[in-house]
C-alpha cells in the first residue's frame, strides 16, 4: 500500500474519488456472483421451458421422419424444407433462453454495479500492452486468491459430481431395461439436482468473493494524506479562477444594490468619495436601512441613478463616512446616527407631503 512517493494509503477514498473511478468503470463487482446467478437462472428457467422444448423437438422429429418417408426422391427443395424447419425448432427453443441468459448476466453486474453503464473501459490505453505491467499483475494478490478460488471450485465439483454418481451408477447400469421416456425423465431430474447442489455451494463462493472484492476495492481506493490534500486544493479551485468567480459575484450583487437606489428615501454623500442610500418604513422598520454605498465611482454612480429618479441628495461628509465605515448593506444604521438621520428624513418626509 505505499505510494510513490514512500506514503501509505491510509485515508479512505473521497466522494469525488469514487465518482471519478466510478466514471472510470472502476466498482466493485464480483464475476462469481453474475455466474451464479446465471447458472441458476437458466436452470429454473429451463425446468420451465422444457415440456416446451421438449413438444417442439418431438414435432420436429416427426415432421422429418414423415417427410423423408413421403419423399419418392430427396431432391434439394425437400432437403431445403426439412432443414429449415429444424432451424426454426433450434432457434425457437434456443433463443429464449440465450435472451434469458443476457438478462441474467446483465441483471446480476447491474445489481453490483448499479447499473453503471461506460464507455471508458473500451478505449485504448497503451499501459494494458507493458509486458511487465502484465507480469507484474500475474503475481499479484489478486491473482493469487483468482487461482485459489478457481482451484476450490474445481475440488469443490469434483467431489459433488463423484458422489452423485458413485450412488447412481446401479441405477445409470439399469437404464437399458427402462423406457426412453423414464430414463430421460430421471437424467433430467438428477441433472437438475445435480445442479441446484452445486448452485447451492457455489453460491457461498460467491458470497466470499463478492466480500473479498469489496474489501479489496476499498484497499485500492484508499488514498495517501498527501493526495487527499492535493484533491482538496483541486476542489478550492485555482486562484485566478476563484478571483474571477468573486470579481462575478461582486458585480451582481452591485447591480442588485443599484436597481435598489430608486427605492431610497435619501441619499447622503460627500461630494465624490462616499454615497449612502438610506430607506425608511415606518409600518416595517425599527430605524432605517443602507440599501446601497459606495465609494469613488459606485458613489457617484449611486447619485447618479438617484437623481434620475427623483430621489433627495444630501451632502454631509461626517454623515456619509460613519454611514459608510460602521453599516453594513442592508442592515440598520446605528443608534448613535438615530437623531441626525430622523432630522433629516423628517424634513424629507416633510417636504415631499407638500409636494403631493
Amino acid at each position: 500500500m505505499a505510494d510513490q512517493g514512500g506514503q501509505e494509503k491510509t485515508e479512505k477514498a473521497t466522494p469525488k474519488k469514487r465518482k471519478d473511478e466510478r466514471k472510470k468503470g472502476h466498482v466493485a463487482m464480483s464475476k462469481d456472483v453474475v455466474v451464479v446467478v446465471s447458472l441458476l437462472g437458466i436452470f429454473c428457467c429451463l425446468r420451465i421451458l422444457f415440456p416446451m422444448i421438449y413438444e417442439s423437438l418431438q414435432e420436429v422429429m416427426k415432421f422429418q421422419i414423415s417427410a423423408v418417408g413421403g419423399m419418392n426422391e430427396l431432391t434439394f427443395a425437400n432437403q431445403q424444407q426439412v432443414g429449415w424447419k429444424a432451424v426454426w425448432v433450434v432457434v425457437e427453443c434456443v433463443f429464449p433462453m440465450g435472451l434469458l441468459s443476457i438478462a441474467f448476466a446483465v441483471v446480476g453486474t447491474g445489481v453490483q454495479t448499479r447499473f453503471l453503464f461506460t464507455k471508458e473501459p473500451l478505449k485504448f490505453n497503451l499501459g494494458k500492452l507493458n509486458p511487465l505491467k502484465g507480469i507484474k499483475n500475474m503475481f499479484s494478490l489478486k491473482q493469487v486468491v483468482e487461482l485459489l478460488k478457481s482451484s476450490l471450485k474445481i475440488m469443490i465439483l469434483g467431489v459433488i459430481l463423484y458422489n452423485l454418481l458413485k450412488d447412481q451408477i446401479i441405477v445409470i447400469a439399469r437404464m437399458m431395461d427402462m423406457s426412453v421416456i423414464t430414463s430421460s425423465v430421471y437424467v433430467l431430474k438428477e441433472i437438475f439436482n445435480m445442479v441446484l447442489k452445486i448452485g447451492m455451494v457455489f453460491i457461498a463462493i460467491a458470497g466470499f468473493d463478492l466480500f473479498y472484492q469489496r474489501w479489496s476495492f476499498e484497499k485500492d481506493m484508499k488514498m495517501t494524506k498527501e493526495e487527499v490534500k492535493e484533491e482538496f486544493k483541486q476542489m478550492e479551485g485555482d486562484p485566478k479562477v476563484k478571483g474571477k468567480i468573486r470579481s462575478i459575484q461582486q458585480s451582481m450583487a452591485r447591480s442588485r444594490m443599484m436597481q435598489a437606489v430608486p427605492d431610497a428615501d435619501v441619499i447622503i454623500r460627500n461630494p465624490t468619495h462616499y454615497a449612502v442610500a438610506l430607506k425608511y418604513d415606518l409600518d416595517r422598520d425599527n430605524a432605517p436601512i443602507v440599501i446601497a454605498k459606495g465609494q469613488d465611482h459606485i458613489a457617484l454612480k449611486i447619485v447618479e441613478i438617484g437623481e434620475q429618479h427623483g430621489v433627495k441628495v444630501l451632502e454631509n461628509k461626517p454623515l456619509a463616512r460613519g454611514l459608510y465605515a460602521s453599516t453594513p448593506l442592508n442592515s440598520e444604521i446605528p443608534a448613535e446616527y438615530y437623531g441626525i438621520v430622523a432630522e433629516i428624513l423628517v424634513e424629507i418626509f416633510r417636504l415631499n407631503k407638500k409636494l403631493v
